[in-house]
């Protein structure tokens, strides 16, 4: 059952929220989870953070490339696959499979397998706590397979997408 957290986090990818105090309190958890497992954000890494907490939106990797290079970060591809790569592995952003694309985390330092919901009109990307969905997955796999990891995105329309469509 969803946490009235869970359904906040939702709200504020889909609804106007202040952004600009949702970004910097992630980004303050991110660079805090950095700090205490001793990983370093580099100033491309935490750039690149920060690109991804600009909007509730998943990135591909060439779009993080091309704000880095305007920022003179640098235009080989290596740099944003790194950094994100980084940024993956220290759980401070998350792969959206659907959209071969990149979405800052938005509970770093917390364990969490969540579910993606994804408009598919405008893109916007939320992602909320799923423990019951992974659940579901572990209880219908057969004897002997141990479920791992599982990815759960979810695609339909926004509130705003589905007015705009009316």
């Amino acid at each position: 059952m969803p946490t009235a957290s869970a359904g906040a986090a939702a709200a504020s990818a889909f609804a106007a929220h202040d952004h600009a105090r949702c970004a910097a309190e992630t980004l303050a958890q991110a660079e805090a989870v950095a700090v205490a497992a001793g990983l370093r954000l580099t100033p491309v890494r935490r750039r690149t953070l920060e690109i991804l907490l600009e909007s509730h939106r998943a990135l591909g990797a060439y779009e993080v490339l091309d704000r880095l290079a305007a920022e003179g970060f640098g235009r080989q591809p290596p740099v944003a696959y790194r950094a994100l790569d980084f940024l993956v592995d220290a759980g401070l952003a998350h792969r959206v499979q659907r959209l071969n694309a990149f979405a800052a985390c938005m509970h770093p330092g917390r364990a969490h397998q969540p579910v993606f919901l994804i408009c598919r009109s405008c893109n916007a990307v939320a992602e909320v706590p799923a423990a019951a969905v992974h659940a579901a997955v572990a209880a219908a796999a057969p004897p002997g397979f141990a479920v791992e990891r599982v990815t759960a995105e979810a695609v339909g329309l926004c509130a705003s997408c589905r007015g705009a469509a009316a």
